[in-house]
């Protein structure tokens, strides 16, 4: 299906229900089960991700398909590793071109069975789970931080414990903190030095948890108040010392004009005038958010240069490419650099009048293509169910603001 904006407000004033952090709870989710707890984890994420993991976490089967759920099959099969059966996972096409083997290798070097059951190196996935043995294993740490935490929450059920050495270039560091962290709160004795993380030997105790907002769907509406003259959104249940890395996003929307407000409830975001004459980030810790503040400034007429972009390649689509591809329909010419950056130096050519953007199955480009309507009033987003994926409600949420899509 299709959807298009039928009316533009003046100005964006409201309040937004966040979804609740999809990597939060898939991650809880897996704690919890270790620890045998009988306890239901409060404002759990209502996203496919995160029902993935409930409908396999809670299923007699032995059989699992988890669709474009990339997190749930990293979890999953470290998770199913280490549970006495013979299980198999798979997912859809796009994710059976996901790359798996770094996990599928270091598992199996610390005492796992895990076979391909179609090409070598991705899903699907034939697990016999049983004893782990741990060990001391090293991983290189530059093609995704999943890897690292799947393999990190299973590491107390260990025999020997884990002692684990991130080689190469860290991506999206905050991640594998986010993942220690809640180990911690676990029960799980966790040392950390440098590039060296060592976990003991034991067993996590069962954690009365409540999930907090997701910082990641709170980018969608820093970018749309980025692209308006003026306007302010109230984001409950955002916390200032989050554990999520998305958190940081603050400071950089801070360039283009968006300002942040603490409260007691969550956070109040205002656009205030700013006249950025380009910007220059990082994205290695918070990768999600490349799609959003591309688009945002190419709207604005923003030059950009963002680096550490690399790990998008192998999302739930390439989104470099669909960047490129998608921008273009707009009239922005963007370029890759070495293939780690995305670029936009200004180059303009004709916009298409009706442009059609497509999602490639991808949440994350629905939802930052959307604000880009305010602009382009003829912009159509293609297959506009994507964004289940990790905000059911994301375009009620638009229509709650005055934006009305149909």
């Amino acid at each position: 299906m299709e959807i298009s904006l039928n009316s533009i407000p003046q100005t964006i004033n409201g309040e937004v229900k966040l979804p609740a952090s999809k990597s939060i709870s898939n991650r809880v989710l897996i704690l919890n089960a270790l620890s045998d707890s009988d306890m239901p984890v409060e404002n759990l994420s209502d996203c496919d991700d995160t029902n993935h993991m409930l409908e396999v976490l809670n299923s007699d089967d032995c059989h699992f398909n988890i669709g474009h759920a990339g997190t749930a099959m990293r979890f999953l099969t470290a998770f199913l590793s280490r549970i006495v059966g013979r299980w198999e996972i798979t997912g859809s096409e796009r994710m059976q071109q996901r790359p798996v083997g770094v996990l599928v290798d270091a598992l199996n070097r610390l005492g796992a069975h895990i076979e391909y059951a179609g090409q070598n190196g991705y899903p699907p996935l034939r697990i016999y789970g049983s004893y782990l043995k741990g060990g001391a294993i090293e991983i290189p740490a530059s093609v995704s931080s999943q890897y690292i935490s799947a393999i990190l929450m299973i590491a107390p059920y260990m025999a020997n414990g884990l002692q684990l050495t991130l080689t190469g270039k860290i991506v999206s560091r905050t991640y594998i903190d986010m993942t220690i962290a809640l180990q911690r709160e676990f029960g799980a004795e966790i040392s950390v030095k440098g590039h060296c993380i060592h976990v003991k030997p034991g067993n996590y105790r069962p954690v009365h948890y409540r999930v907090e907002s997701d910082w990641s769907g709170a980018s969608y509406f820093y970018e749309l108040l980025a692209m308006t003259e003026s306007g302010q959104i109230i984001l409950p249940g955002l916390l200032p010392e989050s554990l999520q890395g998305d958190s940081h996003q603050t400071e950089v929307w801070k360039q283009l004009g968006v300002h942040t407000r603490f409260t007691s409830q969550g956070v109040v975001i205002e656009r205030k005038n700013s006249d950025p004459t380009g910007l220059k980030y990082d994205f290695t810790e918070m990768p999600d958010l490349v799609q959003s503040f591309a688009v945002a400034c190419c709207i604005r007429n923003i030059p950009f240069e963002f680096s550490g972009v690399e790990t998008l390649r192998i999302k739930e689509t390439d989104r470099i490419s669909a960047l490129i591809t998608e921008l273009k329909k707009l009239g922005y010419i963007l370029i890759t650099g070495d293939g780690s950056q995305l670029i936009w130096n200004g180059e303009r050519r004709q916009a298409q009048t009706h442009p059609r953007i497509m999602t490639y199955n991808d949440h994350r480009m629905a939802m930052a293509f959307a604000p880009a309507a305010l602009k382009h009033p003829g912009l159509t987003i293609v297959d506009q169910e994507v964004v289940s994926k990790s905000f059911p409600t994301y375009w009620e949420q638009l229509s709650a603001l005055g934006l009305e899509f149909t």
